[in-house]
């Protein structure tokens, strides 16, 4: 930071597809209270605090600087999947389908918040979502990260069966802490 100013963060955006649906879905979690629901109309409020609490340490801001129509003329459209995992009955993350048919289903966001890491329950909810990724019957299955996200995303990935395609260089510009405040509190 430099006179106040958060200093833009330079990343490698790797994109991953899958082209075959998985044979093996990761089992739920034995031992956890878990749930992952389809939202309907999900409140713009609850779609920011999602946003922010899981991408918050991963500069996930691109959503956050969007106004309210913006916002809504994305996630409301009806073929958009957005799905919340719930742990212990409290939101623990969640993920964004964008089908583009019938080519792909992209896995536009996909995230748990820290109280969820570390639990064992990435592996069934990336399976989840994959699976409803494949649901729709698309060619493709595709997802996309970053430098910036958490180190096991990638590898995780991977492991599940998707294969990168492609790199390339993206400039992250910071959300200053008031601007984060003042999206993630909008009525």
């Amino acid at each position: 930071m430099q006179n106040g100013v958060l200093e833009d963060i330079e990343v490698t955006v790797t994109f991953l597809e899958m082209h075959v649906p998985p044979t093996y879905t990761p089992p739920a979690p034995y031992n956890r209270q878990v749930a992952l629901l389809k939202t309907k109309d999900i409140p713009l409020h609850f779609y920011r605090y999602l946003m922010d609490r899981v991408g918050r340490k991963w500069h996930w801001v691109n959503v956050l600087r969007l106004d309210d129509d913006e916002l809504s003329a994305g996630i409301h459209r009806e073929d958009r999947d957005i799905r919340v995992l719930y742990l212990d009955g409290a939101p623990a993350g969640f993920f964004d389908l964008k089908p583009h048919l019938p080519e792909e289903v992209e896995l536009a966001y996909f995230g748990m918040m820290e109280h969820a890491t570390g639990l064992g329950l990435g592996r069934w909810f990336l399976g989840s979502a994959i699976a409803a990724a494949w649901s729709y019957g698309p060619k493709r299955v595709t997802v996309q990260t970053c430098t910036l996200d958490h180190p096991a995303a990638l590898p995780l990935y991977q492991k599940l069966g998707f294969a990168p395609v492609a790199q390339k260089k993206e400039t992250v510009h910071p959300l200053p802490f008031l601007e984060r405040s003042a999206s993630v509190m909008r009525p």
